[in-house]
Order: C-alpha cells, then sequence, then structure tokens
C-alpha cells in the first residue's frame, strides 16, 4: 500500500518517472490507485480550506 501511496503523491507532484509510471499502469490494482488518489485530493483540499479560514482571521 505504501508503494501505491508514494506512486500517487508523484504523480499529483509531476515528479514521477516514466518507468514507474508504465509499473502503475501495468498493475491489477487500479482500485487501491483511485481510492488513494481520491483521498489525498479531499486531505489536500481540506488542508487548503482550513488554511484560508486560518489566514481570514
Amino acid at each position: 500500500m505504501w508503494s501505491v501511496v508514494k506512486s500517487v503523491l508523484a504523480a499529483l507532484l509531476g515528479v514521477q518517472s516514466n518507468q514507474q509510471r508504465e509499473k502503475d499502469f501495468s498493475s491489477n490494482r487500479p482500485a487501491a490507485f483511485i481510492a488513494v488518489g481520491v483521498v489525498i485530493t479531499l486531505l489536500f483540499v481540506s488542508l487548503l480550506f482550513f488554511l484560508a479560514i486560518f489566514a481570514a482571521r
């Protein structure tokens, strides 16, 4: 599972190597990548939301 998290974070930051991307696409677990991507994106948006509220005070 840690490799999925690392891969999703690298992809979101745009620093994932082509070799790793091909390895990810050849895996038989697309649901894991989708779930981790959704969770990380929601955490990021929540962080930005709370930072904006904190900065507005």
